[in-house]
C-alpha cells in the first residue's frame, strides 16, 4: 500500500493514491467495456473478420493493462524481488499471463496448433486482463475510501480544539489570539459557550464544563478556583479565568490523538499470524495454478491448454489474499477511534486483542478506587511535639511531592496560615513516603514500612493510627531526626463508580485484588466497602511488580490499574497495564491502556471493545479463509465434471474485489457497537 500520513490532519487532502487510481479507472473504463462487448458478442455483430478483431482488442486493452494496471505490476515485481509474495504477486501473474498469451496469439498466430483456430483466428483473452485490471482498480478505490473513514475518529478529535483563545494581558486588556500563540503561564478567559483552549487551572469564576467529548462523562462537571481544565472541553455557562499549563503537543487532547494514531499503526498478534499464512498461501496458490494449467492441458477437453490457461488465471485472481491482509488492520483502526470517543485509549493493537483474556485485575487504591483528591482529616503529635509543628514540618517537606496525600497536607497548612520552610533536600521513596531535610532537621514522612526501615518506633501512636484506619483514613507518620514526631490523617473518598465497576468485573469472572502502599487496616476498610476480598497493604513498588509476576507464574492473565509513579513497575510487568488519565505521565507511559476519565468503569468499556473487536477480526479472517477455500477449487475447475461449468477470470476478479470491500465494511460496523 502507499504511504499514509503518520498523523491525519483536520483538513486532510484527498489520498493521492485514491486520486491516481480513480483517474486510471475512469479514463480506461470505456475501453474495458468496449473490449468486453467485442469479446463476448463481436462475432454476432459481424464487425470484423478473422484476426482483425484480435488487433482491435489489442489496441483497446493495451492502455488498460499497461497504463491503468502499471502500479499493480510494479508492486508484483517488488514482491518477488523482496521475497514477500502477496496479492500483487497473484494479480500480476494472472493478468500478465492472460495478456501475454493473447499478445502472442495476435502477433504470431502460427506458433499455435491448428486446433486453436476458431472462426479464422486464435482465441484471445484481452478482455479478461482488462476487466481484471478495472475490477481491481474499483476494489482499491472502494477500499481506500473506506480506509479514509477509519481516520474519521482522529479528525473529529482534532476538530474539537478551538482555533483561538482569549488572552488577558498584564495591563488587564483582552485580545483573541491564535491557539498556537498561547504559552504556558498565560492567563486566559473562557466565556460561556466557548471551548477551553488548552489544559490549565481555574483562577477565578465558577461554571459547569462538559468533558464528555474526551472522557465519556455524560454530565457537566462544576469547576471552581483551583480545579483543573482540559483543553477542547465545553464551558456550558459562567465565565472562567484560567492559567494555561499545558499547550501544543503536551495537552490531553494532543496526547489522545497521538496515542490513537500510534495504536492504528500497530499490528495485532493475530495479524502477524495472518501475514505468515498469507506468505505461504501465495506460494501454494501459484503451485495450484501451475498444476491446474498442466492437468487441464494434458487431460482436459480440447482446446485443453486454453482451458488450462483460463482456469490457472482464475485461480491466481480469486485467491488474492487482499481480504486476509485487511482482516485485522481495518478492525484495529475502527476500534481505536471508537474507544477513544468513549474515553479509552489503547496504546497498540496487542492491548485490544489481549484485554479480553484478562482474568485477574490488581488495583491501586489512591486515585484509582478513590477520588485521588484527599482532604486533610486530623493531626496527632507524639510527646515533645505540638500538632501545629508536626503539620508545618510535614507540609514543608511535602512541597516537593507529587502525591495527592501530600497536596492535602500542604493545602491544610497554607489554609491555617502556617509559615512553610523550603526543603533543603528531598527524596521520594516511591510508594512508601518521602525523606529530606527542613531547617537543618532530617525528616521522614510516610507509612509504617518507611519508618520501620529507618528504625523508628511507631508504637506510641499505633492505637490512634489503627482507630483512624478503621474508618478508611490514610495515615502518614512523621519522624524528626530519628524520633517519632506525630501522625497525619488524610481521608480520600471512594469514587462513586468504583463499587459498580468492581461488582461487574467480578460478575464477569475477573478476580480483583487491591495492592496499595497505604496501611493494611485502611486498605481493608476500603476493600470491605467495595467487596474486594484480597488485599495487600503497605506494599512497595517492587512488591506490586512481584505480585503481578507471581500471578503470571501461576498461569493468570494479569492486568494492573494504577495512577502513580509507584505503580509504573507493575503496570509494565502486567500483561495489560491500565493507567488512570488523571494520574502521572510516568504511569500512562508504562501502560498499554489509558482511561482518560480515570474511572474503573472504563475497564469494562475497554473489555467490551476488546471482545467486539476480536469477534470482528475473527469474522473477517473466517470470511477471507472461507472465500479462498471455496473459490480456489471452483476456479481450478474441480466441479467441471459434475456441472460442466467453469469460473471465468472476470467473475473471479469481481469476487476478489467484493471480498476485500466486504471485509472493510464489516470492520466499519464496529463504529455502531455499544460498549457502555
Amino acid at each position: 500500500m502507499a504511504l499514509e500520513p503518520v498523523m491525519p490532519e483536520l483538513e486532510e487532502e484527498e489520498n493521492p493514491e485514491l486520486r491516481d487510481f480513480s483517474r486510471r479507472f475512469w479514463w480506461t473504463l470505456p475501453l474495458t467495456l468496449i473490449v468486453t462487448v467485442l469479446a463476448m458478442g463481436g462475432h454476432a455483430l459481424n464487425l470484423f473478420h478473422g484476426a482483425a478483431q484480435n488487433w482491435v482488442e489489442l489496441a483497446l486493452s493495451t492502455p488498460v493493462v499497461l497504463w491503468a494496471g502499471w502500479p499493480f505490476f510494479v508492486r508484483g515485481v517488488r514482491s518477488v524481488r523482496l521475497r514477500s509474495p502477496n496479492m500483487w504477486t497473484l494479480i500480476g501473474l494472472g493478468t500478465a499471463a492472460a495478456y501475454l498469451y493473447s499478445l502472442v496469439a495476435t502477433l504470431a498466430p502460427g506458433v499455435f496448433p491448428a486446433d486453436f483456430v476458431q472462426d479464422g483466428r486464435i482465441g484471445v483473452y484481452f478482455e479478461a486482463a482488462a476487466v481484471i485490471i478495472s475490477l481491481t482498480l474499483l476494489g482499491q478505490i472502494l477500499e481506500l475510501k473506506a480506509r479514509s473513514q477509519t481516520s474519521a475518529a482522529i479528525r473529529s478529535l482534532l476538530g474539537l480544539a478551538p482555533k483561538t483563545a482569549r488572552r488577558i494581558n498584564a495591563d488587564g486588556s483582552e485580545e483573541d489570539i491564535p491557539l498556537s500563540h498561547v504559552h504556558s503561564g498565560d492567563t486566559l478567559r473562557v466565556r460561556p459557550g466557548e471551548k477551553v483552549p488548552v489544559d490549565g487551572l481555574v483562577l477565578e469564576g465558577e461554571s459547569a464544563v462538559d468533558e464528555s467529548m474526551l472522557t465519556g462523562e455524560p454530565l457537566p462537571i462544576m469547576k471552581r478556583a483551583g480545579d483543573s481544565l482540559i483543553g477542547a472541553t465545553l464551558n456550558a455557562h459562567g465565565s472562567l479565568v484560567m492559567q494555561a499549563q499545558k499547550v501544543g503537543s503536551a495537552t490531553v487532547l494532543a496526547q489522545i490523538v497521538q496515542m490513537v494514531a500510534q495504536a492504528q499503526r500497530s499490528k495485532a498478534p493475530m495479524q502477524r499470524l495472518a501475514d505468515v499464512i498469507a506468505g505461504y498461501f501465495v506460494l501454494v496458490v501459484i503451485g495450484i495454478a501451475v498444476l491446474t494449467l498442466f492437468v487441464w492441458g494434458l487431460w482436459g477437453p480440447e482446446p485443453s491448454w486454453v482451458f488450462g490457461l483460463i482456469n490457472a488465471v482464475a485461480v491466481l485472481i480469486i485467491a488474492c489474499p487482499c481480504a486476509l491482509g485487511l482482516a485485522t488492520p481495518m478492525s484495529v483502526m475502527v476500534a481505536t477511534g471508537k474507544a477513544a470517543s468513549s474515553g479509552v485509549l489503547f496504546r497498540d493493537a496487542g492491548a485490544i486483542e489481549n484485554l479480553r483474556k484478562i482474568d485477574t485485575l490488581i488495583v491501586d487504591k489512591t486515585g484509582t478506587l478513590t477520588e485521588g483528591r484527599p482532604a486533610f482529616h486530623s493531626v496527632e503529635a507524639a510527646p515533645g511535639f505540638t500538632p501545629g509543628e508536626v503539620l508545618r514540618l510535614a507540609a514543608s517537606l511535602d512541597q516537593g511531592s507529587e502525591h495527592p496525600l501530600a497536596h492535602a497536607i500542604v493545602a491544610q497548612a497554607r489554609a491555617l496560615g502556617l509559615a512553610l520552610s523550603p526543603p533543603e533536600a528531598f527524596e521520594s521513596t516511591s510508594g512508601i513516603g518521602v525523606r529530606g531535610q527542613v531547617e537543618g532537621r532530617r525528616l521522614l514522612l510516610g507509612n509504617t514500612a518507611l519508618l520501620t526501615d529507618a528504625g523508628v518506633d511507631t508504637g506510641p501512636l499505633q492505637a490512634s493510627a489503627e482507630r483512624l484506619r478503621g474508618d478508611g483514613v490514610s495515615i502518614m507518620y512523621l519522624a524528626v531526626d530519628g524520633t517519632l514526631a506525630g501522625l497525619l490523617a488524610v481521608a480520600d473518598p471512594i469514587k462513586p463508580t468504583s463499587q459498580l465497576a468492581v461488582e461487574r468485573l467480578q460478575a464477569d469472572g475477573v478476580r480483583v485484588i487491591m495492592a496499595t502502599g497505604d496501611g493494611l487496616t485502611t486498605a481493608r476498610a476500603v476493600a470491605r466497602e467495595l467487596g474486594i476480598e484480597e488485599v495487600h497493604g503497605e506494599v512497595k513498588p517492587q512488591d506490586k511488580e512481584r505480585l503481578a509476576a507471581t500471578l503470571q507464574q501461576q498461569g493468570h492473565r494479569v492486568a494492573m490499574a494504577g495512577d502513580g509513579i509507584n505503580d509504573a513497575p507493575a503496570l509494565a510487568r502486567a500483561d495489560i497495564g491500565i493507567a488512570m488519565g488523571t494520574g502521572t505521565d510516568v504511569a500512562m507511559n508504562s501502560a498499554q491502556v489509558t482511561l482518560v476519565k480515570g474511572d474503573l468503569l472504563g475497564i469494562l468499556r475497554a473489555r467490551s471493545m476488546s471482545v467486539a473487536t476480536v469477534r470482528n477480526m475473527h469474522q473477517n479472517l473466517t470470511f477471507a479463509f472461507l472465500y479462498n477455500t471455496l473459490g480456489i477449487p471452483l476456479a481450478a475447475g474441480l466441479l467441471y465434471p459434475l456441472t460442466g461449468l467453469l469460473l471465468s477470470p472476470l467473475i473471479a476478479a469481481l469476487a476478489m474485489s467484493l471480498s476485500s470491500a466486504s471485509v472493510v465494511f464489516n470492520a466499519l460496523l464496529l463504529r455502531k457497537v455499544s460498549i457502555d
